[in-house]
């Protein structure tokens, strides 16, 4: 390990919360849940291994927020009522006596729901198709429907969806939560023009594509109160477009990150293919840079930082106060401990873990661990 490397073992200090170093386990999609969307004790050996291998804390999959439009898959996790409450507080028990924090990730599908228990309708800001078909190893098949426009009741209990996501999350125990507005699920969807063609207060131009975010943002703050931690993810690209940027670049970002700087998040969680590349065309910044330059706020970045060499420039060019890890997570669930340590890390390999579907393995729960 390097001296610049090191830097990956500091503490990160985000609003009133202390992180034991700068790792953390990005949110990924495990469709792993009962089939009525309880946590179960799976996911809790799935999430446990993760504070065991040295994370300093692990931001959920993707958990669904009501019992209305916002599932987007079978076997999602949700925080949609009590029972979903109650499955998650062994898993955050089980993180957090390891010394790691636990972030909710809190999801609204819109329409890119490819399975919802509740209803076989979608919604989203615009009756806009999503561009590609279902994902197949989420367990989905062909095109997605054209979705419902959302009327402002429909907004609101999108909005109060999460608000009470929120409030259950806290009383499970997680440390915070993240509100997902990234890779084009419903949150996204109205920040996009590719899919927002409202001609409200909340379509047209970005100054009021942003408004829904951050009434959501405002909405759960005002909730949860100051304490509990709260974030936000933000991408280009969308899990039905990955090539999408926003038409005005940096300018753009610029707009975007300002108004969320605005509001009472402690973060901004950036994802792109390339965390360190430009992010606007060549010669511009990067997404995690344009986030800290235009919201001043605390930063996670993603994307293609699994070498350590590549998550510590990040933190030392001061792009970024922390880096979330996916494949490099799943196929190391205690890369902390290995680069500690100076061991190698495992390569990914998506047919052992991502198919036929991206289910929890039992070959993951059986891995050993280095545990310090």
């Amino acid at each position: 390990m390097t001296q610049a490397e090191k830097t990956l073992f500091n503490q990160q200090h985000v609003s009133n919360h202390i992180f034991k170093n700068k790792m953390t386990v990005a949110p990924m999609t495990r469709i792993s849940a009962d089939d009525n969307g309880t946590p179960n004790d799976r996911m809790r050996q799935y999430y446990e291994r993760y504070a065991l291998g040295g994370f300093a804390a692990v931001i959920s999959e993707g958990i669904y927020t009501d019992e209305v439009y916002s599932q987007g898959y079978a076997n999602q996790p949700g925080l949609a009522n009590k029972n979903h409450q109650q499955g998650w507080q062994p898993i955050t028990k089980a993180v957090k006596e390891h010394g790691s924090k636990i972030i909710a990730q809190l999801m609204h599908a819109g329409s890119q729901s490819q399975y919802n228990q509740y209803t076989s309708e979608t919604a989203s800001a615009s009756a806009v198709q999503p561009p590609a078909e279902k994902v197949s190893f989420y367990g989905g098949q062909g095109p997605f429907p054209v979705p419902k426009t959302m009327d402002e009741n429909d907004m609101e209990t999108a909005k109060q969806g999460f608000v009470q996501a929120a409030l259950r999350a806290v009383e499970a125990g997680f440390d915070g939560v993240e509100i997902h507005g990234a890779n084009g699920y419903l949150l996204d969807q109205f920040l996009s023009e590719s899919t927002n063609k409202r001609t409200d207060q909340y379509g047209g131009s970005v100054e009021n594509r942003v408004r829904f975010l951050t009434e959501v943002i405002e909405a759960v703050r005002g909730a949860i109160g100051p304490v509990p931690i709260l974030g936000i993810r933000i991408s280009q690209a969308k899990v039905t477009d990955s090539s999408y940027r926003w038409p005005a670049g940096e300018a753009d970002a610029s707009v975007i990150f300002s108004r969320l700087g605005n509001t009472p998040l402690d973060y901004i969680h950036t994802t792109d293919g390339d965390g360190l590349g430009e992010g606007f065309g060549n010669e511009t910044l990067s997404m995690a840079q344009a986030a800290k330059k235009y919201s001043g706020l605390s930063v996670i970045a993603n994307g293609n930082l699994g070498e350590p060499e590549r998550s510590s420039r990040i933190i030392n060019d001061g792009a970024a106060d922390l880096i979330s890890l996916a494949r490099t997570a799943l196929a190391n669930p205690d890369a902390p401990h290995l680069i500690l340590h100076g061991q190698a890390l495992n390569h990914f390999d998506s047919s052992l873990i991502m198919q036929p579907l991206a289910n929890v393995k039992d070959a993951e729960l059986e891995q050993n661990i280095l545990k310090e």
